[in-house]
């Protein structure tokens, strides 16, 4: 099957040419003399293929695209970041006082200058210069440039900024705080959540989907920003490309565009496939929640040559696909029979005014154009025309409020099922139109206004509110019944909703409906690959053969996920092994940059002699260092140098690995997770250093004994510093996440090693904490085989022998022929029966 980026080659490879301009009398033999000219010379002007693409400004546009400049002025786009001034800065700035969980902003001017007084980084309140706003509606956001560049620099870079909690509501013309989702307290100043901290940094998180041409340039050794670029909105050629070569063309004498390059932009038009993949993919880059790979265009580049987007989790999404957290639309529009049916961006928004085509129902039924206002039409929806019940959007596109005030839409376009939410607890929107009749206890919960919020409170496990909203759920399911008869009742099971949650709940049979969900072509891509990744925890046979079969997918997205499932497999027959080393090695020539760098993380265990034998050495360094410049693009965030640790220590070099760990801790003082990677890094060294003191003793070497002696007992002192710093971190995370059970059993791992490396009299407190934490991880995903083994393995060593037996038994109803869960209820049962459990009852 012919992959995307082959089918656009295909299509792109006899470029449509155009005259730009009509040739009028004496024609015919300039014509005849072209005819000629096409099978003798190179007939039209031709640039290089590999012509490198560079940034002009829309300025370069506009002489012959003012029409499109028109439109585009005053749009999102346009406005989606400028300097603070007083045409652009819409919040009231004459004093206005707003009071936060105890912190009290004042937004005032001082010398022509917009300032908000507000706590710093120190702690401490300060004077702050609003330096860039972003957007204009529903909210306006302010950044202040908190770390300026260098001084002395004169490339006009821009330093450290950072985006202000403290926001302006335009609809309301009043200030509010936004918080961060589900966290309402204050937050400390070393919190990355922090305005000040590292999620609310723009040279990372925000630049690069506001300006264009955006170059990050962080220097790591002093941990600054010297950020560019060439407009401070987004403009012509965020969307189009570098314009270079266009304009090269534009402005030549050539009758033609050029034979290589043809516009010299990407090709965003026409009724090809390869113009419509280009252009969601090209709304995408911005519009999606994704990865970044490679940040910089050039001619030839697609999505997954730049990024790799976010598959369906249980954080971003409901198991049937409709948004949870922020998607930004892209996730969501590959799930929609539109995208499959070759709809595009443009065929509802204009491109340049960022406005949607036509107001109320017209904007689905200028294209559903059906007998007798088949869908328009109580006939139809069964609601009251010009009602809410009637509009297209309200049911098929309903809306979740980010940013406390920002409502968007479910781009996934789909029809209500009140069935899934009656069997799986998912959003509908008869629900979220019909919540005056649910019994909710807004008494208890005063803040919550919304379908989403009282959505985030049954999730959360409030029980009231899900038994409240469930009422709703069966009286619209009876609706539906009762108006479309026997077109509504779609058996139990037929949508991959089901297949998600059952591995969302770790359900042991999981796997199977996992991998007919992934053969299963006629589900969108982002559906299969999500259940391919979840694959990874079912890995028998047929489930490494299915990841092997789809690594050679024609959607780069389950390729991806693919070499993911098979990345560190567990002791398989010496065959297949082989196999999967075959495939990794095959998709380091993969087309997508993405796929590429991903096979590269795979084999960066393998021995560089096989590598070499299989005559991959040269794919792989190239898809290597495509992985580590990704990475190093990010040196200002910490997960960068602790994913370049993981990668070093996979490849044996355990001096780069460790100097990726202390740079992570370096950058990101209060991040989880580098301190615990390197502590394992510095344990294995100080076991084998203890190891050979000891055969030098025995050896009667004590001198050079007594030399190790001291270096060994630094590292030990570096090795508790570090267990007692990650658990300082772990307990910030467990309190900002109690819900989140992988971050229970991290941090109930981190307690055990925490005890294990102690003290005797100081231990005690440490191992109940530990067995708490990984109680709390079993009880909040009851299915995991991990969480409820580690806690029986704890429950033993502690002698707690009723909830060491229970765990057992519950292994054994997940896994009733497990041998070790047989051995480990036979040590326990040697150490424990019904009469100690009595004697212990008494």
């Amino acid at each position: 099957m012919a992959s995307r980026k082959q089918k656009r080659k295909q299509q792109s490879a006899a470029p449509k040419t155009m005259p730009r301009w009509v040739l009028l009398s004496g024609g015919s033999l300039i014509f005849i003399l072209l005819a000629v000219s096409l099978v003798t010379a190179d007939w039209y002007y031709a640039m290089p293929s590999d012509t490198k693409l560079t940034y002009v400004g829309r300025n370069s546009c506009i002489e012959c695209h003012q029409t499109e400049h028109a439109k585009w002025e005053g749009s999102y786009h346009d406005q989606a970041m400028d300097l603070a001034t007083e045409e652009t800065v819409l919040g009231n700035f004459d004093g206005q006082e707003i009071e936060h969980y105890g912190i009290t902003s004042k937004l005032f001017r001082r010398d022509g200058k917009f300032m908000i007084n507000t706590e710093g980084p120190d702690g401490e309140m300060q004077d702050f210069e609003i330096k860039y706003v972003f957007g204009v509606s529903p909210l306006q956001q302010y950044m202040v440039e908190i770390d300026p560049p260098t001084p002395g620099s004169e490339d006009g870079s821009v330093g450290r900024v950072q985006v202000l909690r403290v926001s302006w509501d335009t609809e309301k013309n009043e200030w509010f705080y936004l918080s961060p989702p589900d966290v309402h307290e204050k937050l400390e100043v070393d919190d990355p959540l922090h305005w000040t901290g590292r999620t609310q940094n723009w040279n990372h998180y925000c630049a690069d989907c506001h300006s264009t041409n955006l170059q990050k340039n962080h220097d790591l050794a002093t941990d600054t920003f010297h950020t560019t670029f060439s407009e401070i909105d987004v403009s012509c050629e965020t969307c189009h490309g570098p314009g270079s070569a266009h304009v090269k063309l534009a402005k030549s004498t050539s009758l033609f565009w050029d034979r290589n390059l043809g516009y010299g932009l990407k090709k965003l038009k026409g009724d090809s496939t390869e113009a419509q993949l280009n252009q969601v993919e090209t709304c995408g880059t911005c519009h999606s929640r994704r990865q970044v790979i490679c940040p910089d265009f050039q001619r030839g580049d697609n999505y997954y040559d730049q990024f790799s987007n976010e598959l369906i989790s249980e954080h971003t999404y409901y198991c049937d696909g409709q948004i949870m957290d922020e998607d930004y639309v892209y996730g969501s529009f590959l799930q929609s029979k539109m995208f499959h049916k070759g709809i595009r961006c443009t065929d509802c928004h204009d491109p340049h005014s960022t406005k949607i085509k036509f107001e109320g129902n017209k904007l689905c039924t200028s294209c559903h154009q059906h007998p007798a206002g088949k869908y328009d039409s109580p006939a139809h929806h069964f609601h009251k025309t010009g009602s809410t019940g009637a509009s297209c959007v309200e049911c098929h596109m309903p809306e979740t409020t980010y940013m406390e005030v920002d409502p968007r839409r479910d781009h996934s376009i789909r029809v209500p099922r009140p069935d899934l939410s009656v069997n799986l607890g998912t959003p509908n929107a008869c629900t979220k139109c019909h919540l005056d009749k649910a019994e909710l206890p807004t008494e208890e919960h005063p803040e919550a206004k919304r379908y989403d919020q009282w959505m985030a409170l049954a999730r959360a496990g409030d029980e009231k509110v899900r038994e409240a909203l469930a009422k709703v759920d069966q009286w619209a399911l009876d609706a539906v019944d009762q108006w479309y008869g026997e077109t509504s009742k779609i058996p139990k099971g037929d949508h991959f909703a089901y297949t998600l949650r059952k591995a969302w709940d770790n359900h042991p049979n999981a796997g199977k409906d996992l991998i007919e969900l992934v053969r299963d072509t006629q589900q969108p891509g982002i559906v299969r690959a999500s259940g391919m990744m979840y694959l990874a925890n079912y890995l028998n046979e047929d489930g490494v053969r299915t990841a092997l079969r789809y690594m050679s997918d024609s959607d780069p997205q389950v390729r991806i996920a693919a070499i993911e499932t098979l990345r560190d497999l567990p002791p398989v027959a010496p065959d297949v092994q082989g196999q999967v080393l075959d495939a990794l090695l095959t998709r380091l020539s993969d087309e997508d940059r993405a796929v590429r760098t991903e096979a590269a993380w795979s084999l960066a265990n393998q021995d560089a002699e096989a590598l070499r034998l299989r005559g991959k050495s040269e794919a792989f360094q190239k898809a290597l260092n495509e992985s580590i410049v990704q990475l190093e693009r990010d040196s200002d965030q910490p997960s960068a140098h602790l994913s370049l640790g993981v990668l070093y220590e996979r490849m044996g070099d355990v001096a780069k690995a460790e100097n990726a760990y202390r740079t992570a801790i370096r950058i990101g003082p209060n991040f989880t997770g580098p301190r615990s990677n390197l502590v394992s890094l510095l344990q294995e060294r100080q076991d084998r250093e203890e190891q050979r003191m000891r055969q030098l003793v025995v050896q009667g070497n004590r001198p050079a004994a007594e030399q190790m002696t001291t270096a060994l007992a630094e590292r030990a002192v570096d090795i508790a510093r570090f267990r007692l710093e990650e658990l300082d971190n772990l307990k910030r995370d467990v309190s900002h996440q109690p819900e989140f059970a992988p971050l229970q059993y991290q941090f109930g791992s981190a307690l055990y090693l925490a005890a294990r490396n102690t003290t005797p009299e100081s231990a005690q407190p440490f191992y109940d904490e530990a067995f708490e934490a990984y109680k709390r991880a079993k009880e909040l995903e009851p299915n995991s085989v991990q969480y409820a083994y580690m806690f029986a393995l704890i429950s033993q060593y502690l002698e707690r022998w009723d909830e060491a037996d229970q765990a057992v038994a519950d292994l054994l109803q997940i896994d009733p022929n497990n041998p070790d869960f047989r051995g480990l209820q036979q040590q326990i049962k040697a150490r424990y029966s019904p009469r100690q459990a009595q004697q212990r009852q008494q």
